[in-house]
């Protein structure tokens, strides 16, 4: 059974900084897309970062390019989130999710993710 456990949210000023991380477990596939989402309140849940294995790309929303960063410990099945120059618009609950990259295509729809974690609230104060 896949599991995955997000973890490092909390309350940071506007400019500041944050690490998520993801812990995964009964993690198997070898074609497979993991990333991490967002959902403000009243808002849809949206895609921030990607990973796709069919192309080995790693994706990002526009409004977190260059401010954002995905990265993994294979070693310790954990994917993490740089955020890096918080803004309150970022404010969110944030998940991690694993499913088919079928439908990752230079950006990161939550279709046809599979399997997601409990969020972690990221709250930026301005």
């Amino acid at each position: 059974e896949v599991q995955l456990q997000a973890s490092g949210g909390g309350l940071v000023q506007a400019g500041g900084s944050l690490r998520l991380s993801c812990a995964a477990s009964g993690f198997t596939f070898d074609d497979y897309a993991i990333g991490w989402f967002r959902q403000a309140p009243g808002k849809e849940r949206e895609g921030v970062s990607c990973f796709s294995s069919r192309d080995g790309g790693t994706y990002y929303a526009d409004s977190v390019k260059g401010r954002f960063t995905m990265s993994s410990d294979n070693a310790k099945n954990t994917v993490y989130l740089q955020m890096n120059s918080l803004k309150p618009e970022d404010t969110a609950e944030y998940y991690c999710a694993t499913g088919s990259p079928h439908y990752i295509n230079y950006e990161c729809p939550p279709k046809g993710m599979d399997y997601w974690g409990e969020g972690t609230q990221v709250t930026v104060s301005s």
